[in-house]
C-alpha cells in the first residue's frame, strides 16, 4: 500500500505515525495511505520555509520569473500525468482534470509577467527638491488551505502569485486527494526553485489549525465551506494574519423567454452535472422565467438522460463518481427529501450502478421541479449532480430571489436582450456574472471571489487582489539636498509647496 508523504524542504517527508485512507472513487477501494499531520510537521514546515525566504525574497524578478517560466512549462509538458493523478483520487473525468490544470497555469502564466506586475511609481518634485515612490515587498511565510474538488486548480490559484512576489508556501490540500500537491511540489523542484520554498503538510483539522496559529505564518488562503471560512478567517485574523476565505456557493441560472433554450440547456447541463457538481461554480438551480419554463424543463430532461456516466479514465464518460460513499448518500438523501418536501422528480439519479463498477461512488443526474426557496434541495449547498428548476413571472422576481439568497459566488444569465442583460449584472448581488455564460470563472488577470456568505472578509482571489494579498507597499520620500544647500526644519506638520 503507497503512503503518500508530506513534502517538506524539497523531499518526500513522513512526519507524524498517523495516517488515512484514500479511495479510488469509481471502484469503491482503498488505493492508498496519506500521513496526518499535526502541529510539529507544520513547525517543520514553517522552518524550512523560513529559513528559504531569507534568499528567496532577495531573488531577482528575473530570477523568479524564469522559474515560472519553467514551471507553465512541465505543467503543459505533464498535463496527462496529472490529470490522471486527480481522476484517480478525486473521480472527475481526465478531460476535465485537464481542464481544471489549464485554468491553474493561466496563473503561472500570469506571474510570468512579473516585471510589469510588481512595477512601482514614482513622483517626481511633489514638494521642492523631494521626490516620492513605492514599492511592494513579500509577507513572509504563507500558507494556503484548499478543498478536494480542485486539487490542482485552487492551490494554483494561490501558491504561484505567493512564490512569484518572494513569499515561501506551506500547501495543505484536502486529505481526500492529496497526491496531485506532491506531484507539483516535485514539478517546482524540477523548475529550478530552491528546496523550502513550496512545501506540502497533508492533515485534517490538526494541521489546520497549526497552519491558523502559529507565530511564523503571516496570511493563510482559504477555499472551502462557508462554515469552516468563518473559523478560519476568525481564527487566523485573531492570531494577527491575513487572511482570503472563500466559502460555499448556490449559483442560479436565470433562463428568459427570449432566450435559445437549446443553448441554454445544453450548457446549463454541462454546468449543473460537470465533475458531478462539485464545484464551488456549479449552477445547482435554475429560474424559468414566465413562458421559458415549460420548454426549457423538457430540453433539461433530455439533455440530462444523455449524459454517460462512468469511471473518470473511460473514454466518453461526461461524469464519474462523486468523491466519497458518504457525499453518495447525502445526494441521494437530498433527492428523497425533495421529493417529500413537494418537488417533482423529472430525472431521478439515485441507485445508479455502473456495470463493472459496483461498488464505485456513483450517483446519476437528477432534476428537480416545483423547487420552492423554502426547499432543503434549495437552502442547502448540496455540492453534487443535483439540478433544481425554480419558476418565476418576472425577471425582477428572479432578481429579488438570487438577491434573497445568503451566497453570492456566480450566477448566470440566458437572454438575447442586451437591455435584459445589462438590468440584470447591474442589479444581482453576486460577484461573478456570466451572460449566456454558465460557469463564469474569471480569466486570471482578474480576481476570483464572490459576495455575501461566499466571500468571508473583503480579499478575493488571484489576479491583482492575490498580488496586493501576498505584498505590502513601502512609499519612499526623498531629498538629496545639495552640501551648500541651508534647509529649515519646521516643528509644524510638513506640508509640501
Amino acid at each position: 500500500m503507497t503512503t503518500i508523504p508530506h513534502w517538506i524542504n524539497g523531499a518526500p517527508t513522513q512526519g507524524s505515525a498517523a495516517t488515512q485512507p484514500v479511495f479510488n472513487p469509481a471502484t469503491g477501494t482503498e488505493q492508498a495511505q496519506v500521513v496526518l499531520g499535526g502541529a510539529a510537521d507544520v513547525n517543520a514546515a514553517v522552518q524550512a520555509a523560513a529559513a528559504a525566504f531569507e534568499t528567496w525574497s532577495e531573488s531577482s524578478l528575473t530570477q523568479r520569473t524564469q522559474v515560472m517560466f519553467a514551471f507553465r512549462q512541465l505543467l503543459l509538458d505533464h498535463e496527462e500525468e496529472l490529470a490522471r493523478i486527480i481522476s484517480a483520487e478525486h473521480g472527475k473525468t481526465i478531460d476535465d482534470a485537464r481542464g481544471e490544470i489549464t485554468r491553474g497555469r493561466e496563473v503561472v502564466e500570469f506571474t510570468c509577467g512579473l516585471g510589469d506586475i510588481l512595477k512601482g511609481s514614482f513622483s517626481d518634485q511633489v514638494s521642492r527638491g523631494i521626490d516620492v515612490h513605492n514599492f511592494r515587498q513579500p509577507l513572509g511565510v504563507v500558507a494556503g488551505i484548499t478543498p478536494f474538488n480542485f486539487p490542482a486548480m485552487v492551490p494554483l490559484w494561490m501558491h504561484p502569485i505567493a512564490i512569484a512576489t518572494g513569499n515561501t508556501f506551506i500547501l495543505k490540500p484536502s486529505e481526500r486527494d492529496p497526491s496531485a500537491a506532491n506531484y507539483i511540489a516535485d514539478l517546482y523542484k524540477k523548475a529550478g526553485l530552491p528546496d523550502g520554498v513550496f512545501n506540502v503538510v497533508h492533515g485534517g483539522k490538526d494541521a489546520v489549525d497549526a497552519l491558523l496559529t502559529h507565530p511564523g505564518i503571516q496570511a493563510v488562503s482559504f477555499v472551502g465551506s462557508t462554515p469552516i471560512a468563518r473559523y478560519v478567517h476568525e481564527t487566523a485574523t485573531a492570531h494577527g494574519k491575513r487572511v482570503q476565505a472563500l466559502g460555499g456557493a448556490k449559483n442560479h441560472a436565470v433562463v428568459l423567454p427570449d432566450a435559445d433554450l437549446d443553448f441554454a440547456a445544453n450548457h446549463i447541463t454541462a454546468g449543473a452535472y460537470g465533475s458531478a457538481g462539485e464545484r464551488c461554480m456549479a449552477l445547482s438551480v435554475t429560474i424559468a422565467v414566465g413562458t421559458a419554463a415549460d420548454n426549457l424543463v423538457e430540453v433539461l430532461q433530455r439533455k440530462a438522460r444523455e449524459i454517460k456516466v462512468g469511471p473518470g479514465d473511460t473514454p466518453g464518460t461526461d461524469m464519474g463518481p462523486l468523491v466519497t460513499k458518504a457525499a453518495q448518500e447525502r445526494i441521494e438523501n437530498a433527492v428523497t427529501t425533495a421529493a417529500g418536501q413537494g418537488a417533482t422528480i423529472v430525472v431521478d439519479g439515485r441507485g445508479l450502478k455502473v456495470e463493472g463498477h459496483e461498488n464505485g461512488f456513483f450517483t446519476g443526474p437528477s432534476l428537480l421541479d416545483h423547487v420552492t426557496t423554502h426547499m432543503d434541495a434549495y437552502k442547502e449547498e448540496l455540492f453534487g449532480p443535483v439540478l433544481a428548476i425554480i419558476r418565476t413571472d418576472t425577471l425582477d422576481d428572479a432578481i429579488e430571489l438570487i438577491n434573497a439568497n445568503p451566497y453570492g459566488n456566480g450566477t448566470a444569465l440566458f437572454t438575447a436582450s442586451g437591455e435584459a442583460a445589462r438590468r440584470f449584472q447591474r442589479k444581482i448581488n453576486i460577484g461573478m456574472i456570466g451572460i449566456n455564460v454558465p460557469v463564469p470563472v474569471p480569466m486570471s488577470y482578474y480576481s476570483f471571489g464572490g459576495w455575501k456568505d461566499s466571500l468571508i472578509g473583503d480579499s478575493p482571489i488571484h489576479g491583482p487582489e492575490g498580488i496586493r494579498f501576498y505584498t505590502r507597499p513601502k512609499v519612499v520620500t526623498t531629498r538629496w539636498p545639495q552640501p551648500t544647500q541651508q534647509t529649515t526644519a519646521e516643528f509644524n506638520f510638513p506640508t509640501s509647496n
